[in-house]
């Protein structure tokens, strides 16, 4: 699996994303402009040893990653979505973008593809979970359909 951050923020965030995406074998893309610059303290604390093992690329913006992966499948995190990032089905080589704290995922690019938006079911005046928390909830959900491929799970 692919896990996207456009614009993340906060290098505490992107250290623990980092290291579940290290635990579950998936890739980190990240989408500049950064909160932070990469070898922050915070981000290596969060990351702990495992940053050097991450499969992490970076791009200058959007339309970079865009260019790089074209046909790729995106599921866009957001608060706005109307589905449930239950009810839709992950393949392995799918690509799950979540946006920056302050603001989520920017309104055109949720514009251009309402069908892959999916939101995280939450209780109502609820305006949203930690991002490293959501990023592990959706993706253990897109590797639990895909039979938890390369993981041990007994």
């Amino acid at each position: 699996m692919n896990i996207v951050l456009h614009q993340p923020e906060i290098p505490s965030n992107t250290g623990n994303i980092g290291r579940t995406c290290v635990a579950t074998g998936s890739s980190l893309h990240l989408i500049e402009p950064l909160g932070f610059i990469l070898n922050d303290k915070l981000l290596k604390r969060a990351g702990m040893d495992y940053w050097d093992k991450l499969n992490v690329e970076r791009y200058m913006n959007y339309e970079t990653f865009k260019e790089k992966h074209p046909g790729a499948k995106i599921w866009l995190a957001t608060t706005k979505g109307r589905q449930s990032y239950t009810d839709v089905r992950y393949s392995p080589d799918d690509f799950i973008m979540f946006g920056r704290e302050g603001g989520g995922i920017p309104e055109d690019i949720l514009k251009a593809d309402p069908e892959a938006c999916i939101r995280i079911p939450m209780g109502y005046g609820i305006r949203s979970l930690n991002l490293a928390n959501s990023v592990a909830i959706v993706l253990y959900e897109a590797l639990r359909q895909n039979g938890f491929p390369g993981l041990k799970t007994g």
